[in-house]
């Protein structure tokens, strides 16, 4: 199967970032083991035909269940089919983890999960003080009022 035929653009245009690549497959080597150049380009291309491969029989797996969304059963359906049946533990135990840690990243909130626990007058506050830091920013580093004066500019 030509890769043009798997994702519709060149085999160049699919890739994995390296410098992860070189970081996991050092991960998985004893400390005095190198691995060449090629080696690790060689690696790379077949993590990226295996990504190819297993896409696009889950699309297809996905195609024979009418769907149109792949789904992680599919995925795992195109393991066992393209013989693969070995890891499905290890693959669904892997899912299993990251859906765990994604709901834990979830529920402790991100960036901005101290806004709930804000009153709406110190959000307003808050938000005139980071306006006034992007304009200093933005007026070559002028002064950037103190809170104080950020409070007063609320209350008017």
């Amino acid at each position: 199967m030509d890769p043009m035929d798997i994702v519709g653009k060149s085999k160049e245009d699919a890739s994995l970032p390296k410098a992860t690549m070189t970081k996991i497959i050092k991960e998985m080597l004893p400390p005095d083991v190198r691995v060449a150049r090629d080696a690790q380009d060689l690696l790379i291309e077949c993590c990226v035909e295996f990504i190819n491969l297993v896409s696009s029989e889950s699309n297809e797996v996905c195609n024979r269940e009418e769907k149109r969304t792949i789904a992680p059963e599919h995925v795992l359906k195109a393991l066992e089919v393209l013989g693969f049946g070995e890891y499905i533990e290890e693959v669904y135990a892997a899912y299993e983890q990251h859906k765990h840690e994604t709901m834990q990243d979830s529920l402790k909130g991100g960036k901005w999960s101290n806004g709930a626990e804000m009153t709406e007058e110190a959000l307003l506050a808050e938000q005139q003080r980071m306006f006034a830091e992007a304009r200093a920013r933005m007026n070559g580093g002028a002064a950037v009022p103190k809170q104080a004066d950020v409070d007063s500019n609320v209350e008017s």
